[in-house]
Order: C-alpha cells, then sequence, then structure tokens
C-alpha cells in the first residue's frame, strides 16, 4: 500500500485511535504546567486585598487614636515619646487581626520666634504613623532555601495635632 493511502487511513475517524491516545494526556500536561502560575497569582492578589483592606482600616483609625491620646497628654516628654509609644500601642491593637507591625514617631514643629513667650509652650507636632505589612507566606523555608516573600509594604499616615485646641487636625 502506498504510503498516502495509508495516510489517509490514520486519518479516518475509524482508524485515529492511536493518534488519540497520544493527545489524551495534554490537558495534564498544561495543567501541571500553569498550576504554580495559578497559584503564584492567587496569593499576589490576596497579599493585595489584604494590604488594600488594613490600609483603608489603617487610615480611618490612627487619627482617631492620635486625637484621642496625644492632644492634652498628661506626662508627655520633650518630643512626645510617650505619647508615641501609647498611640503605636493603640494602633496595633485596633491593627491586630491584620498581623502589621506600627511604629510613631513625633515630631514638633518650631515656632517662628524662638525668644517669645509661645516658644515655652510648644507647637504642633506631627505624628507619623507608619504600618509594615509582609506578604503570605512570610518566613517559609524548604530544605534550607527561604521562600518567603522578600518584600515588606509600607504605608504612611501623618497626622498634625495642636496639643493646646483638643479635638483638632491640623
Amino acid at each position: 500500500m502506498p504510503r498516502f493511502i495509508h495516510e489517509v487511513y490514520r486519518l479516518q475517524p475509524s482508524r485515529a485511535e492511536p493518534l488519540h491516545r497520544e493527545t489524551r494526556a495534554q490537558a495534564t500536561v498544561e495543567m501541571a504546567v500553569m498550576a504554580p502560575v495559578l497559584i503564584v497569582l492567587a496569593l499576589i492578589v490576596y497579599n493585595i486585598m489584604m494590604f488594600l483592606s488594613a490600609t483603608a482600616r489603617f487610615d480611618r483609625v490612627a487619627p482617631d487614636i492620635v486625637l484621642a491620646h496625644a492632644v492634652s497628654p498628661v506626662g508627655v516628654d520633650e518630643q512626645g515619646g510617650s505619647v508615641a509609644g501609647t498611640v503605636a500601642a493603640e494602633l496595633s491593637e485596633a491593627m491586630g487581626s491584620y498581623g502589621v507591625e506600627i511604629e510613631v514617631t513625633c515630631a514638633e514643629e518650631e515656632s517662628s520666634g524662638a525668644s517669645s513667650i509661645f516658644s515655652l509652650v510648644g507647637g504642633q507636632r506631627t505624628y507619623r504613623c507608619v504600618m509594615k505589612y509582609v506578604p503570605w507566606p512570610g518566613n517559609i523555608v524548604l530544605a534550607g532555601v527561604d521562600m518567603g516573600a522578600p518584600v515588606v509594604l509600607e504605608h504612611v499616615r501623618e497626622v498634625t495635632v495642636d496639643p493646646w485646641r483638643p479635638g483638632v487636625v491640623m
């Protein structure tokens, strides 16, 4: 039988079984190749959504906590250090379900006249609240190889208050 006729018989439906058997595992191979890509993509989307959710909550909560604890505080050192610690503790408690790290620093703005009587009173204070989010999975080590995310996402919210005018955000 000529080779051309043999090829025609191979392509007919009744004789196509040997060709069909060769392509049966193609979907399995495609899934094996695409599954890790889809898992990584799902982890990226999950981490972005968690960071956006934590950022929205942090932006709502930070000014309220700074106003509650930083205006007319009791027992403040020169740069508002004890108040910054209190604000950081309260922010950590408010953001507890997200597993973020909170840092709060305070900077006092200088008054324009250094020799004026108002230099003893102090100026406005700017509290810089920093939220750091470590994407999941954070610290996975397999066979001595660190598989965790090498990135730390950071969000900053600055709140300026006047310690002598309660409830006023500048």
